[in-house]
């Protein structure tokens, strides 16, 4: 197996709705993309199923060497290969890459999230320094597209922290920080044993409103000039917006209505957003999310 098909596989098989917006993209950008999504997959999977904090404070330092020896050459996994492939091709951010990692040590390490900026710089590590990366490969002319990118991977990160609320309680994993939950006056217990009552409705509709004000900061905030080439980012922003949609339907009782969307939606709503894009482009249309 040659590193490129490692890393489709790995982006295929992970399930991600990330996976149909690279569908469009052309064969190198395709590849960059998903060599990047892999590496992603890789060291989240050592977040979250590597139970013995030593063994994944290990592999998480593997990883790092592994970045060190992709950019140098040497690298030795099929994700450092493609990584390195994607360096040659793109203007890839070694740094940004050891951001991601950081973002992945803090889960490890199970700090907990006392303020909002904790969360902020959190966000920015998994998901603000991703849409950097990816605009590098998409392509962009103006630098307010990295507002853009950052904005879109805040509300991308905060609708999966909603999405995944009872999975990652259950692990004792509690995003939301606990200066907010302080000022609802709802417990860790709370979360654990999904008590909807006003309270905790209360909070996550506020975190609902961030995602939202998210989405449409990345909106305002993305310049004309770069629209077509940034289409693949509005494509995972409607995607993802999807999902915001669906936790507000069942107000964001996740633990009584998980919130799935399937494949095959996801596919459709992929492409009616790049159809959409395609026109409204042309014709200076309003970015739309809701498909």
């Amino acid at each position: 197996m040659t590193p490129e098909i490692y890393c489709r596989d790995k982006t295929r098989g992970s399930g991600s709705s990330f996976f149909y917006a690279f569908m469009f993209l052309p064969e190198d950008k395709r590849r960059a993309m998903m060599a990047l999504y892999a590496f992603c997959r890789e060291v989240d999977d050592v977040a979250d199923e590597v139970s013995e904090q030593q063994v994944a404070i290990a592999k998480l330092g593997f990883w790092r060497h592994e970045l060190s020896r992709a950019f140098a050459g040497k690298a030795q996994h099929p994700v450092g290969h493609e990584l390195r492939w994607c360096a040659d091709h793109f203007p890839i951010d070694e740094e940004l890459l050891m951001e991601i990692l950081d973002g992945m040590q803090t889960d490890v390490m199970g700090t907990p999230f006392i303020k909002q900026a904790d969360l902020a710089l959190y966000i920015y590590r998994v998901a603000g320094v991703v849409g950097l990366l990816s605009i590098e490969i998409f392509g962009y002319t103006e630098r307010k597209s990295r507002d853009f990118a950052t904005h879109l991977g805040e509300a991308l990160q905060l609708t999966n922290i909603l999405r995944d609320l009872a999975d990652d309680a259950a692990v004792g994993r509690i995003y939301i920080p606990q200066e907010a939950r302080s000022r609802y006056q709802v417990s860790d217990q709370a979360f654990k044993n999904g008590v909807m009552d006003t309270s905790m409705q209360q909070l996550l509709q506020e975190y609902g409103e961030k995602a939202e004000q998210a989405y449409q900061a990345a909106i305002a905030t993305l310049p004309p000039a770069d629209r077509e080439s940034l289409r693949p980012s509005i494509v995972m922003g409607a995607t993802y917006y999807t999902y915001l949609r669906k936790l507000r339907q069942n107000g964001f009782d996740v633990w009584q209505q998980p919130v799935r969307i399937l494949p095959l939606r996801k596919m459709w709503v992929a492409w009616r957003a790049w159809r959409y894009e395609c026109r409204a482009c042309k014709r200076n249309l309003p970015i739309r999310l809701e498909f």
